[in-house]
C-alpha cells in the first residue's frame, strides 16, 4: 500500500491501538497544531491531514472499512525507503527567564540497499538557453558543448526540449523522446547570438514543454542557463516558479559570469527545490551541466518536501538547506521543497527555533516534521515519513555538548552567514564593519584549509576599505564558494566556530 495512504502513519498511532488512544492522540495533536490556536502555515497543513486521518480512524465503522481495503491491498512495507533523523542542538534545555535558542538538524537517510538497486530515473527536461548578445563567443560555443554531451547522456527513454531566448523565446527542439541525437546537435550548434534578455520568454516557453509530458513518474525540470539580468519580468518568472513547483517541475538555474542577479535566481530555484549556481568561466559549463543533468537522471526520491509544524509558542527564526545543493530556504509557504534525494548521499535541513522563556519542568514537544516524496523506480508516490520532536526542560541540565553534527552544520554555516553580513553592513554604509567581517571570514576559511577562498575574502577586505564596494566576482565566489563548503564531506574535520551561550549556540561573527 501507498504510505501516504497510511492513516495510522499520518496519526502517529499502531494499528492495533485503541479507539481511546486514537481519540487520545488527537486531541493531543489538535491543541498543538489546530489553526485556531497555532498560526504556522505548517500546522494548517499537517492539520488537515490528521483531521482527515482522525475522520477515519475515529469512527469505528470507517475504521473497519479502511482496514479492510489494507488488508486486500497487501502487507506494508516494513523496510523503509528512507528514514528521517532529528537532531536537537540539545536534549535537555534550562529554565530561563529570557528566550532561548535551539537548533534542529533534519537528516533524510536512503536506504542504501535499495538505492543500490535503482535503475536511472527518466527525464523530462528542457534546457533553457540565454543566447542574447552578452552570450556571443566562448559562452555560447561551450554551452553548445555542454548540451551536445548532454544529448549524448540521454536514453531514447528520457524527454529533451531545448529552448533558446534573447528579447523573444525560440523552441528549438520540442519536448520528445531522444531518438535523433545527430539532429538534435545540429539544431544547437546553428544558434547565434542576439538581441536583449527577457528571461520570462524563455522560462514560459521550457515550462510549457516540460508540461506537455510532466508526470509524477519521472524527473521534471528544467536546466537555465543565464549570463544577464532580465529587467521588468522576474514577479512573472517568479510566479511562472510557483506554477512549476505545483506541477512538480523543479528549476536550477545557472549564472555564467558576473552580471546575473544571484538574489533573483536564488529565489527563482529555491521555490522549485532546485538550485541556483555561479559558474565563473565559459571552460566550467560544459562540467556544470553535465554533473547536474547525471545527477538529475540518478535521483532515488524526487520531489521531496518538507513540512514544519512548531508548537503553538515555538518560532521557526530560519531554516537551511545544507544537502543536496546548499541554499537559504523561505519560511513563507509550507511545504519546503528539497528537490531530490540521491542514492549514496543524505539530503538535510537545519533550523533555528527560538523558545519562550519561563518553561516548566518535563517532556515538552516542539515540532512535528513530515516528510513526502516520490519513489519513482518504485512507482510510491507520495511516499511519507513522519517525525516528532521533544526535549527534557530541567532546572539543573547536565553538561551537555551539542552533536558534532550540530557543530560541523553550524560552524560551516557560519562561514556563510559572515559574508552575508558584510554585505549587510556594507548596505549600510558600515565600511569598518563589512572591512573587519571579510577580514575575520578570511581568517576562519584559512584555517579551514580554504585557502582559495580565504585570498578571495582578503582581496575583497582590501577592495571594500578602498573602494567602499564590493567587486561582483568577489561577492559571488565568496556567496556560493561558502556555500559549497557546507556540502562537504561530513567525515572531514568540522569548522568549529561555534560557541555555547546559556543554551543555545551562537553563529555571529
Amino acid at each position: 500500500m501507498n504510505n501516504a495512504q497510511d492513516l495510522y502513519a499520518i496519526l502517529g498511532v499502531s494499528p492495533s491501538a485503541s479507539l481511546e488512544d486514537i481519540r487520545s492522540t488527537y486531541r493531543n495533536l489538535a491543541r498543538r497544531l489546530h489553526p485556531d490556536s497555532n498560526p504556522s502555515q505548517g500546522a494548517a497543513v499537517q492539520f488537515r491531514e490528521i483531521a482527515a486521518a482522525y475522520e477515519v480512524l475515529g469512527d469505528a465503522v470507517a475504521r473497519d472499512r479502511y482496514d479492510a481495503r489494507r488488508q486486500q491491498s497487501g502487507p506494508l512495507e516494513n523496510k523503509p525507503y528512507f528514514t528521517l533523523r532529528v537532531t536537537p542542538s540539545k536534549r535537555v534545555i534550562p529554565i530561563l527567564n529570557e528566550a532561548q535558542v535551539l537548533y534542529v538538524l533534519a537528516e533524510l537517510l536512503p536506504d542504501r540497499s535499495r538505492g543500490m538497486q535503482q535503475l536511472e530515473s527518466q527525464l523530462n527536461l528542457a534546457i533553457v538557453v540565454d543566447h542574447s548578445l552578452s552570450m556571443k563567443g566562448p559562452r555560447l560555443e561551450r554551452v553548445k558543448v555542454a548540451t551536445h554531451q548532454i544529448i549524448d547522456q540521454l536514453t531514447n527513454k528520457d524527454r529533451l526540449a531545448i529552448v533558446t531566448f534573447s528579447d523573444r523565446a525560440e523552441v528549438l527542439v520540442p519536448s520528445a523522446l531522444v531518438t535523433d541525437k545527430p539532429g538534435l546537435k545540429a539544431k544547437v550548434t546553428m544558434t547565434q547570438a542576439n538581441g536583449a534578455t527577457e528571461m520570462f520568454q524563455g522560462l514560459e516557453a521550457g515550462y510549457k514543454e516540460v508540461l506537455r509530458n510532466v508526470s509524477r513518474n519521472l524527473v521534471n525540470h528544467i536546466i537555465l542557463i543565464t549570463d544577464g539580468r532580465t529587467y521588468g519580468d522576474e514577479p512573472q518568472c517568479l510566479a511562472l516558479a510557483d506554477r512549476a513547483a505545483q506541477d512538480g517541475i523543479g528549476i536550477s538555474a545557472m549564472g555564467i559570469g558576473e552580471e546575473w542577479n544571484d538574489v533573483f535566481l536564488d529565489q527563482l530555484a529555491s521555490r522549485t527545490g532546485g538550485t541556483s549556481e555561479y559558474i565563473n568561466s565559459p571552460n566550467a559549463v560544459v562540467r556544470f551541466l553535465n554533473d547536474k543533468v547525471r545527477t538529475l537522471g540518478q535521483a532515488f526520491a524526487e520531489r521531496v518536501s518538507v513540512s514544519l509544524a512548531p508548537d503553538p509558542d515555538i518560532k521557526i527564526e530560519s531554516a537551511f538547506r545544507l544537502m543536496p545543493n546548499p541554499q537559504p530556504v523561505s519560511l513563507t509557504t509550507d511545504p519546503i521543497l528539497i528537490g531530490q534525494l540521491q542514492a549514496t548521499s543524505t539530503a538535510s535541513l537545519i533550523m533555528q527555533l527560538q523558545i519562550p522563556p519561563g518553561q516548566k519542568p518535563g517532556f515538552r514537544s516542539l515540532i512535528r516534521i513530515n516528510v513526502m516524496a516520490d519513489i519513482l523506480r518504485e512507482q510510491m508516490l507520495g511516499y511519507r515519513v513522519i517525525a516528532d520532536t521533544s526535549v527534557e526542560v530541567s532546572a539543573q541540565p547536565p553538561v551537555e555538548e551539542p552533536p558534532l553534527v550540530i557543530l560541523d552544520a553550524l560552524g560551516k554555516l557560519t562561514l556563510y552567514r559572515m559574508q552575508e553580513k558584510a554585505g549587510e553592513a556594507l548596505a549600510r554604509g558600515d565600511v569598518q564593519e563589512a572591512t573587519r567581517r571579510l577580514e575575520n571570514l578570511a581568517t576562519r576559511l584559512l584555517s579551514a584549509g580554504q585557502e582559495e577562498l580565504a585570498n578571495a575574502a582578503m582581496a575583497e577586505a582590501r577592495r571594500v576599505s578602498q573602494t567602499n564596494m564590493l567587486s561582483e566576482e568577489g561577492h559571488k565566489t565568496l556567496k556560493y564558494g561558502t556555500r559549497l563548503l557546507l556540502a562537504a564531506n561530513a567525515n572531514t574535520a568540522p569548522v568549529r566556530t561555534s560557541s555555547l551561550q546559556t543554551g543555545s549556540i551562537s553563529t555571529d561573527s
